[in-house]
């Protein structure tokens, strides 16, 4: 069959065409791809057999995504439609189809350098939970934290591709009932299931990015892992927020989605109280910024939580508003996070300090081991879905990273 034969409903099918950038065994250029069913398009040879612009073309031949980030909505939607055309019209056909390659042939690598990365806490049922672990009997959340999207600036050295593995942290931990910390390897490895944004056009700095100008900056979404070391984070954050307990590393899946994919994906976000100040304030924003996208966690391949983003409590384009209200500018490869997404019912919490409740309540898995955290030699996965034309659902690809011994 033909790989140009994939049905319209196809998790990487037209409606999809999400973006990443590979290696063959027999070719060390990193080229730019486009998932598409079960292959890869070599998107830069596919300009230049369809003839495209050189503009165009030229973007696609960049090693990596940045050149294309930087380029803006309306080379944005240019690539997409001749990508679109290109796949799926039979006027390329012979000259496309031998630049299909086979996905499971491909090295995926990092699809664009990461210029900044900072990561938010905006999930309401997160930090609620967080809260009632840590403070119990206490109000669960910060008093700011329906006010402003919350979060810290994270490493953007340390963020790595999927499957890279990730090498248990060490660091300072102070054990319930000691008098002085400790050193060693983290005895509560965590991961955080999160959606990544990509940052393509630049801001000024000194100017600020309204609401409604979101869309011209964030190019698009990848999953994320926010791995965590709790025992290392609670003893360092105090005062001034997360450090070493974060910045070890960040997984991040191969495949960026445009946003422009997920036009189905849109929804309004849950009811705010109080109305948040005006530069926060999305009431009635059309299109609304929420995301209806579906994840999945599995721990050695057993399902363990389904977090509903659609239920995150600040939207893309609010933390894109708050990141910039001081004045800070975007740079192209900027990566945010979302922070840990997390439903009200205990199958929907993405981290296992919810799943576990910070080890009192440990996680039975399907083979009958209990995780309160993980343990060497533990994968996590996570991947994603959202609601594509005519009720198909496109993906957003995996995110995965196993554990390995401290050093």
């Amino acid at each position: 069959m033909s790989p140009l034969a994939v049905p319209p409903d196809a998790p990487f099918g037209a409606a999809n065409l999400p973006y990443g950038v590979f290696t063959t065994p027999g070719d060390p250029r990193r080229r730019i791809g486009v998932a598409y069913g079960e292959h890869v398009l070599d998107a830069g040879a596919a300009a230049l057999a369809a003839g495209a612009p050189a503009d165009l073309a030229a973007l696609l031949a960049a090693p990596s995504l940045n050149p294309l980030l930087a380029a803006g909505r309306p080379a944005w939607s240019r690539v997409r439609e001749a990508l679109t055309e290109w796949l799926t019209g039979a006027r390329h056909r012979a000259a496309v189809e031998p630049l299909l390659l086979p996905r499971a042939d491909l090295e995926l690598h990092l699809p664009f350098e990461v210029a900044d990365y900072a990561d938010f806490y905006a999930s309401e049922a997160h930090a609620a939970n967080v809260g009632r672990i840590f403070r119990p009997g206490a109000d669960p959340l910060p008093a700011n934290w329906r006010h402003l999207p919350v979060g810290y600036h994270g490493r953007a050295g340390t963020v790595v591709v999927s499957g890279t593995p990730v090498v248990r942290p060490c660091g300072q931990r102070r054990e319930q009932g000691a008098d002085a910390p400790s050193f060693g390897p983290s005895r509560r490895l965590d991961f955080e299931a999160e959606l990544g944004f990509v940052v393509g056009v630049p801001s000024e700095r000194g100017s600020r990015v309204p609401l409604a100008e979101a869309d011209a900056h964030v190019f698009g979404v990848c999953l994320l892992n926010d791995w965590s070391a709790r025992d290392v984070q609670a003893w360092e954050y105090v005062p001034l927020g997360p450090f070493l307990g974060k910045s070890f590393a960040t997984s991040l899946s191969p495949w960026v989605v445009p946003l422009d994919a997920l036009a189905h994906a849109r929804t309004a976000p849950p009811p705010r109280d109080p109305r948040p100040l005006p530069y926060l304030d999305d009431t009635g924003a059309e299109p609304p910024a929420g995301l209806d996208i579906a994840l999945e966690v599995r721990i050695n391949g057993h399902l363990v939580s389904r977090p509903p983003f659609s239920t995150m409590y600040w939207t893309y384009a609010q933390m894109t508003a708050h990141l910039t209200a001081n004045g800070a500018g975007l740079r192209t490869g900027d990566l945010f996070g979302s922070g840990t997404v997390s439903g009200p019912a205990r199958g929907t919490r993405g981290a296992l300090i919810e799943l576990a409740w910070n080890g009192a309540e440990p996680l039975e898995l399907p083979d009958g081991t209990t995780r309160s955290y993980l343990l060497d030699g533990d994968e996590v996965a996570i991947s994603a879905t959202a609601p594509g034309p005519d009720g198909a659902r496109i993906a957003l690809g995996e995110v995965s990273g196993r554990i390995l011994p401290a050093r």
